[in-house]
């Protein structure tokens, strides 16, 4: 009987995994749906194949979608053709000629007031998420990273009470000192004898809590504090940075803290809120 030949992957199947490989586990959970949904509309042509005019259509499908939605899902499309340009496998990166939809800067309709996120804290009934809540505004660490926090990374300190250390995007390591008050809080979710890999918040049912799972814990929070706004775990974070800068602290160390790449990111928050305007100088 006659040996049949092994299968040959797709280019899909080559590149995807290679094109997500080092990428956290929630931006992989993000971009392969999106892929999927790109690779069923061309109907699995190999991405060698894949032409402008694809994209274009592919484009146009999304116009009843939000233009964030729209700038999020083509440039992911756009991400994997540039990696498979890059590493040789087509000759030329198509996705360069998409436009993409202009995207308005609405930080400023993120950034809830103090009192607000105060509030939110103060009206969580449950001890295990009224400390998530202050976790997330005190060291605007992201969704993702709350949830994969484990009491491995929470360590005291000797001239201080202690910090989380946590791991971002790019795989990039971050260390956070607490105060004394935030680190009290945490520590009185600690079980008596963890082990390194036991998360910090888990579930009613024991599991570690879920990136979705924490934003919903941040939504309630604030329908329950009076917030009509569709909140979600990523505002604690722009709270963090916009009422740390209202406070004097250094971009440089709000950038530190946030793990931006660049002052050039941490800087929307100056311009979201600025301390004033040159109109303070006109007798108007």
């Amino acid at each position: 009987m006659p040996l049949r030949a092994a299968a040959v992957p797709s280019e899909w199947d080559q590149m995807v995994p290679l094109w997500l490989h080092g990428r956290p586990e929630s931006t992989r959970d993000v971009y392969r749906p999106v892929i999927q949904d790109f690779k069923d509309f061309v109907k699995a042509k190999p991405i060698s194949r894949v032409s402008l005019k694809d994209l274009q259509d592919y484009s146009d499908t999304l116009g009843t979608q939000k233009p964030r939605t729209v700038e999020r899902k083509l440039s992911t499309v756009k991400s994997l053709l540039t990696f498979c340009f890059k590493t040789g496998m087509i000759p030329f990166d198509v996705g360069r000629a998409l436009r993409t939809p202009k995207i308005p800067d609405n930080l400023t309709e993120k950034i809830l007031e103090e009192d607000d996120m105060l509030r939110m804290i103060d009206m969580e009934a449950v001890p295990r998420n009224q400390v998530l809540l202050r976790v997330l505004y005190a060291t605007g660490i992201r969704a993702a990273e709350a949830a994969n926090l484990t009491w491995l990374n929470v360590q005291p300190r000797a001239n201080g009470p202690g910090q989380i250390s946590v791991l971002g995007k790019g795989d990039k390591i971050r260390s956070i000192r607490l105060s004394v008050g935030t680190w009290g809080a945490l520590m009185s979710l600690k079980p008596s004898l963890p082990q390194v890999d036991t998360p910090v918040f888990v579930r009613d049912d024991g599991r570690p809590m879920s990136r979705t799972h924490v934003t919903t814990v941040v939504s309630r929070a604030a329908r329950r504090a009076g917030i009509s706004k569709h909140v979600s775990a990523h505002w604690m974070r722009h709270g963090h940075a916009s009422h740390a800068i209202d406070r004097g602290a250094p971009l440089s160390l709000v950038r530190d803290t946030l793990g931006h790449s660049n002052l050039k990111t941490t800087s929307r928050y100056i311009h979201a809120r600025p301390g004033e305007s040159s109109n303070s100088y006109l007798n108007v």
